[in-house]
């Protein structure tokens, strides 16, 4: 059996690498970004290049957008030269965005019209696991078309998790994204914490990170940060919009999210810092403003 050909549609941070590994596993790619640079650079590689998401959709068995939020997500499937002109039956359209889950469910809706089954599967683990093909994908859809798209989905992660119907993926995403944004605050604040009331907490945190505190946050960012580097990563910019979803859908529901709130606002006052394309752990410059103390001096040594 011949490999399903593929198109991948946004290649950015995130979608360039998890792009390149799918053309690594052997599945024939078509390619289309607003800017031509990374296209250009998969086409040397072995991709082709569409210049529409029409004509990507036109020459593929299954094609994945990976865009920056809901508008871009609706705009490039169901707008002018979208997806949705270029559908023909038996097409899968993935999505490997993190946008709102009634979108996801209203796209679903609008594909299915043209005979294509549409997956909603964000993806969790940066820009390390995109290029390393070890994110986490959660997947909302028909169960038929996570089957089919199973393979290429490997090829981009290590861990891929069907939790339900349309809107699901999503809803996974944002439940996580409550979690990240938990974890990168309260390092932030045990950092500064530590810090201020006078321990090391490079130590702190070596101290801590054997015991119930441990998570992925606290292995991964502290080195980083103790290094002066608080470039993405998972820009602040983009954790302030997934938050976004987040409040929105619990605001849908009626479900109340004290922390979350929170958090967000944190996120919010870092774009207004103009810290927008930092890495979402540089959250802890916010906390440096408040309390009046940095992690490191001005020259990026600690004090």
């Amino acid at each position: 059996m011949s490999q399903p050909r593929v198109g991948y549609i946004g290649l950015g941070l995130m979608g360039k690498p998890m792009a390149r590994n799918i053309l690594k596993a052997g599945f024939p790619l078509v390619v289309h970004n607003r800017s031509r640079g990374a296209v250009e650079e998969l086409v040397a590689e072995g991709a082709r290049a569409a210049f529409s998401p029409r004509e990507v959709a036109e020459q593929v068995d299954v094609v994945f957008t990976n865009l920056p939020d809901t508008p871009d997500v609706e705009l490039v499937v169901l707008g002018k030269q979208g997806i949705i002109e270029g559908a023909h039956p038996g097409l899968i359209y993935v999505d490997n965005s993190t946008i709102k889950p009634a979108t996801a469910r209203m796209i679903a809706e609008r594909l299915a019209e043209k005979g294509v089954m549409a997956l909603d599967a964000p993806v969790s683990g940066g820009d390390i696991g995109a290029r390393q093909g070890t994110l986490a994908i959660m997947v909302g859809g028909p169960a038929e078309a996570v089957e089919k798209v199973r393979p290429i989905l490997e090829a981009m992660g290590k861990t891929i998790t069907h939790v339900g119907e349309a809107g699901a993926g999503q809803i996974a995403k944002a439940a996580n994204q409550i979690m990240v944004a938990a974890q990168m605050v309260a390092m932030g604040e045990l950092l500064i914490f530590a810090k201020k009331a006078g321990a090391d907490p490079k130590k702190v945190v070596e101290a801590i990170k054997g015991g119930a505190a441990q998570c992925w946050t606290l292995d991964v960012k502290p080195p980083r940060l103790f290094a002066g580097n608080r470039t993405p990563g998972f820009k602040a910019y983009m954790q302030a919009k997934d938050l976004d979803i987040v409040m929105d859908t619990a605001r849908q529901y009626g479900i109340p999210l004290p922390s979350a709130a929170v958090h967000a606002q944190l996120y919010h006052a870092m774009l207004e810092m103009g810290m927008r394309e930092l890495d979402n752990s540089a959250v802890i410059g916010v906390i440096e403003h408040l309390a009046n103390t940095k992690l490191l001096d001005d020259d990026g040594r600690e004090t």
